[in-house]
């Protein structure tokens, strides 16, 4: 008789007969029709007088003159001789008096079974017998992280604002809303954070952005970060905007995602346009003053602008002047001189001609982005093959494998996406702002939304 220790294999067998027929007539059936067929080694007297064949369990029903009903045969040997004996099986076609048909269903694997129930009991065991004691350590390590990052967060002025120890000594420091939010980027070792507690921005937090040379502005990715977004922006000195990504807070997001949504940060000015508060943003330093490091750089983009060759910008910006109001105060003086207005006005014309094909071109995409905050790319045949928004454009450029030609975004154009520009072959980038730029490669041609 079979051990059923030693049992690999079970060969689920399935018989159905024209007649009646009992338990000793199938196993009759088996062991004669089988004897010989496969030689001695796999003979299954033989085998079963050894111990490598177990006992054969057959149960059958009979209903309406027929018989039906399963037969089971442990077996030890390995796959190939399993696999041969179950074959063997279906070589029958007489029970008996009756014809007859055995069908292999399935040949089940022990060990397998076996080791379902030791995962499940595992389970059980580890879950259900150690709750009792791995609590306890693991409580302890969560307490000596706790208490760490608390005796790390420092407050900073009377109204004791939540900060990093390291906003003291850092150039740059990252504003975000909540005590939480400090606490979880101390977690991951980014030291140089302050709170403003909501949208009721501390006038502490205000003036300490003003002694800072970079200041990031992270918040959540919800309507409550917009607003405090909007609220920085108009009375502090904020240089980038970072955001957690859509539904996600600051508090709950994991190393990984705050290193990426910090690299995606974007420059204000594109916020400060995306929001439509640019003006109000610019009465407001004229006159107060609470921005200066932004007025400097506003200052510094028209010279920055003119190290290329942007001249036609130059020029729009020449022929607006005298309509902004000092033409009353300038233009008496030089009405004697009126010979040189005429080729003002005949470089205007040659000047339209030579944008109109960009114009008619782009024109209609660059006036569809503004204010979307989005980028769109174009095939040599001026087809829209892509469109992202434009904290993702440097990334998506970089891996982009399909021809661009142009680039419409609404954003700035940096260094950074002009290198990249040069090395994908794209001809055209189009932008609502050029930015601080020092080198233009020669075979990409730059234009403002404005200037088409």
């Amino acid at each position: 008789m079979q051990n059923t220790d030693t049992t690999k294999y079970i060969i689920h067998s399935k018989i159905s007969a024209d007649g009646i027929i009992e338990r000793p007539d199938i196993v009759g059936a088996i062991f004669g029709q089988t004897e010989g067929l496969l030689g001695s080694d796999l003979d299954l007297r033989d085998l079963q007088k050894t111990g490598r064949i177990g006992r054969i369990e057959v149960i059958v029903a009979a209903k309406n003159g027929k018989t039906k009903g399963t037969i089971l045969i442990p077996s030890s040997l390995d796959r190939v001789e399993t696999s041969i004996l179950a074959a063997s099986l279906e070589t029958i076609d007489r029970v008996g008096p009756c014809s007859a048909k055995i069908e292999v269903a399935q040949v089940e694997d022990v060990r397998a079974t076996k080791r379902r129930q030791i995962m499940e009991r595992a389970k059980f065991i580890l879950t259900g017998m150690f709750d009792e004691n791995l609590p306890e350590s693991q409580e302890i390590a969560d307490k000596v992280r706790q208490s760490v990052r608390i005796e790390e967060m420092q407050y900073y002025g009377k109204n004791k604002i939540p900060c990093g120890p390291a906003i003291h000594d850092s150039d740059a420091i990252i504003v975000v809303e909540g005590r939480a939010d400090v606490l979880n980027l101390l977690r991951y070792g980014i030291k140089n954070t302050i709170c403003v507690g909501g949208t009721n921005v501390p006038p502490e937090v205000v003036e300490f952005t003003k002694k800072k040379e970079t200041v990031t502005a992270f918040t959540d990715g919800d309507r409550g970060g917009e607003l405090i977004i909007k609220e920085l922006i108009q009375i502090a000195n904020i240089d980038y905007i970072a955001r957690a990504p859509d539904g996600k807070s600051v508090e709950d997001l994991v190393q990984k995602e705050i290193i990426r949504s910090l690299r995606q940060k974007v420059p204000v000015e594109q916020v400060m346009e995306k929001y439509s508060i640019g003006d109000s943003k610019e009465s407001k330093e004229d006159n107060s003053g609470r921005s200066p490091r932004l007025q400097k750089r506003k200052e510094r983009r028209p010279s920055d602008v003119a190290r290329g060759p942007v001249s036609k910008v130059q020029k729009r910006e020449v022929k607006e002047r005298p309509q902004r109001g000092s033409r009353s105060e300038e233009m008496p003086e030089s009405k004697s001189n009126a010979k040189p207005a005429a080729p003002v006005k005949k470089a205007t014309p040659s000047k339209a001609k030579r944008q109109s094909p960009m114009r008619n071109r782009f024109k209609s995409h660059a006036d569809d982005l503004i204010g979307t905050f989005s980028a769109r790319f174009f095939d040599s045949g001026d087809k829209v093959v892509n469109e992202i928004p434009v904290r993702d454009l440097v990334n998506t450029l970089k891996s982009y494998e399909d021809e661009i030609k142009t680039v419409v975004f609404d954003g700035v154009v940096t260094q950074r996406i002009l290198d990249i520009a040069a090395d994908k072959g794209i001809e055209n980038l189009i932008g609502a702002k050029v930015g601080s730029v020092s080198k233009r490669p020669a075979g990409v041609k730059v234009f403002t939304a404005k200037a088409l």
